[in-house]
């Protein structure tokens, strides 16, 4: 354990001994979390700007505070759920003439950003929560609407190691797999190099799949071949993107996500933004980024992101040709 644990503050009224959690964020992935840290006995302070998301995790339990500000004093642990890596750094600092979390909070407070942003944001933000006297870990999650109900996410952590262990009590409480990726970022970058894996892939995937329809293959014929071979992925086994082989992927349920097509468009210009940076000679990870934008903008932003399989099969044509 850590030596240096995030302190339980005075004003905590919990008596379980947890550090008291302003968790700032309550959509679709940030309140089931919240959820589960409530359940499992934390002290918890919620915030959203989005009135029907604090509605949603109140009739969940999950105790909801009049502001971001509000919910902040007094917090061991100030937990970020964005949609952006500019909403962290607005929030962090302030905007519009209104302080920003680092000022609000109190002293060594452990800044905890689960969103999923830039890894130059990432390391911008965790320099300025120092600066300001804070901690600050980095912890973009995997899994899901369904693996943050569960508790059954994977959180991969960018921070020093006391801070890791630190967090990681509470991050195994929404988890069910927490990787320390290395310093300030490393979750970031751990994130993105995964999505950039599983956006190519369901693309490899979606077009194996309309391949075989054309050559005459059931879905469940592939399915058995691919998912015992060296086809086998996450992509196939889990979220099949046709309905039959894997009763609980998406496509069972005409593609409601699970993860949505606007998410995976969004990481992979993380990703292609990170490639870019860094002077990667990728070819693949550009276009699959193409793909899934437009994906996104011809009306699968709401879908789970294995729906990239009705776009394909729409624009294909009987002689080969595209549309």
């Amino acid at each position: 354990m850590s030596e240096n644990p995030v302190a339980v503050p005075e004003n905590s009224s919990s008596g379980s001994g947890k550090p008291t959690v302003a968790f700032l964020g309550l959509g679709h992935m940030g309140g089931p979390m919240a959820v589960n840290l409530v359940r499992a006995g934390y002290p918890v302070a919620g915030y959203d700007v989005v009135p029907a998301a604090l509605e949603a995790a109140r009739a969940h339990g999950v105790p909801i505070s009049g502001s971001a500000a509000d919910a902040v004093a007094g917090a061991a642990v100030v937990l970020t759920m964005f949609p952006s890596g500019q909403h962290v750094l607005d929030a962090y600092r302030g905007a519009e003439g209104k302080p920003g979390l680092l000022e609000t909070a109190a002293p060594a407070t452990m800044f905890l950003d689960c969103s999923t942003i830039n890894v130059d944001e990432a390391r911008e933000a965790a320099a300025l929560a120092i600066e300001a006297g804070h901690r600050s870990v980095d912890a973009p999650v995997s899994g899901g609407v369904v693996g943050a109900e569960a508790g059954t996410l994977t959180f991969m952590v960018g921070g020093e190691p006391e801070d890791f262990e630190a967090v990681r009590p509470m991050l195994e409480v929404m988890g069910r797999r927490v990787v320390h990726c290395g310093g300030h970022g490393g979750g970031q970058a751990a994130k993105i190099c995964n999505n950039l894996i599983l956006g190519v892939s369901m693309i490899a995937v979606s077009e194996a799949f309309v391949l075989g329809e054309k050559l005459g293959l059931t879905h469940q014929a592939l399915f058995d071949v691919a998912s015992n071979a060296s086809g086998q992925c996450w992509a196939l086994t889990t979220n099949c993107p046709v309905p039959g082989p894997v009763p609980t992927s998406p496509a069972n349920r005409d593609y409601q996500p699970g993860f949505a097509g606007a998410l995976m468009a969004k990481d992979l210009r993380l990703a292609l933004n990170a490639l870019q940076s860094t002077g990667v000679a990728a070819r693949v990870g550009p276009l699959a980024s193409e793909i899934y934008d437009t994906f996104a903008a011809e009306g699968g932003a709401d879908r789970d992101f294995s729906g990239i399989i009705t776009e394909i099969r729409a624009k294909s044509h009987n002689d080969g040709s595209q549309a």
